[in-house]
């Protein structure tokens, strides 16, 4: 199959099996990411939990709950965004992901974003944002602030999680969702000018 042909379908068939590292040896299903393939916006986290290991699908347990409100107080639907990790097998016991795992997914991740081509990345916490962003940024300093890389803005903050250590980061990240609802707006309003 030509690469240029290729559907974000396609890539989801060619690493279903993918034993890339030693999580393809430990993982129940493979958390590819689900959403809209033509997305203006992609949601990228840290790696899959116990309920998303269960079920293949991103961001359906604790976190995900606060992820749905936060997505609902900006006025987002899960079907119109596509929500993904920087690593699609869950570490053992929720642990944080190692580096040879990360760069096992790393190019899963990146042409996920090729073939989806969003407009704006959320990076979910640390992990995401050093690693489509900058290796050495601090979430809580990047935080709620706009880049730009490769023609795409980019949006760190914080991860859903990170609300059941600090309750005060909820105000936080939907802050930074109602920025991002407001500028894909403005970002389609300048789409369609002639």
């Amino acid at each position: 199959m030509a690469q240029e042909s290729l559907t974000i379908e396609d890539l989801f068939c060619q690493v279903g099996g993918c034993r890339r590292c030693s999580l393809g040896e430990t993982r129940r299903c493979l958390v590819f990411g689900k959403g809209s393939p033509g997305a203006g916006v992609m949601l990228v986290g840290e790696a899959p939990g116990e309920k998303e290991d269960e079920t293949g699908e991103p961001f359906i347990g604790r976190a995900g709950k606060v992820l749905d409100s936060v997505l609902a107080e900006a006025g987002f639907q899960r079907q119109d965004i596509f929500i993904t990790s920087v690593v699609k097998c869950r570490p053992p016991k929720n642990r944080f992901p190692k580096k040879e795992e990360v760069a096992a997914c790393l190019p899963i991740l990146q042409r996920q974003i090729e073939l989806i081509k969003p407009r704006i990345i959320v990076c979910l916490g640390n992990l995401a944002t050093r690693s489509l962003f900058d290796e050495q940024a601090k979430i809580t300093e990047v935080r709620g602030k706009w880049f730009n890389k490769g023609g795409i803005k980019i949006m760190p903050t914080f991860h859903p999680a990170a609300v059941f250590h600090d309750r005060n980061k909820l105000e936080a990240i939907n802050e930074d969702f109602h920025q991002v609802k407001e500028v894909l707006g403005n970002i389609k309003n300048e789409s369609y000018q002639f």
